[in-house]
């Protein structure tokens, strides 16, 4: 299979789209400057595969909005307490679309407006349970 690695959003206003996902998500946030294009990468894991690491983390960045670049599809955010991520969006500027709907077997899930308008996604799983 081939994983996803990074992911990829765009921005009105960079200070903005930092303080939503630093509050919201605690991520940590790094801006390129001018001569990268004002990208912002967004650190959300470690990137090294050592043992225990949690499968399927990836980091990625953030671009300017530009009319000749396509929004990209949302992106899935795993949190530990839905409830709690729910709220945390909320007052770092965030829209909650709605309830949590249960994905059998997977867990909770609810999308949201980023602070730039982005539609993001956010999953409670279930715990795992061993056969």
């Amino acid at each position: 299979m081939n994983p996803v690695v990074h992911f990829e959003m765009p921005y009105d206003d960079a200070e903005r789209m930092q303080t939503f996902y630093t509050a919201a998500f605690g991520w940590q946030m790094q801006a390129l400057g001018e001569q990268m294009g004002h990208y912002v990468l967004a650190t959300t894991t470690r990137m090294d595969a050592n043992p225990g690491m949690p499968a399927g983390a990836i980091n990625g960045g953030f671009y300017p909005k530009r009319p000749d670049c396509p929004l990209y599809p949302s992106v899935v955010i795993a949190v530990a307490d839905i409830t709690e991520a729910m709220a945390k969006v909320s007052v770092a500027g965030g829209d909650v679309l709605g309830e949590p709907m249960e994905i059998p077997g997977v867990g909770l899930y609810v999308a949201f407006h980023d602070s730039e308008g982005n539609r993001v996604s956010m999953l409670q799983a279930f715990p795992q349970t061993s056969m």
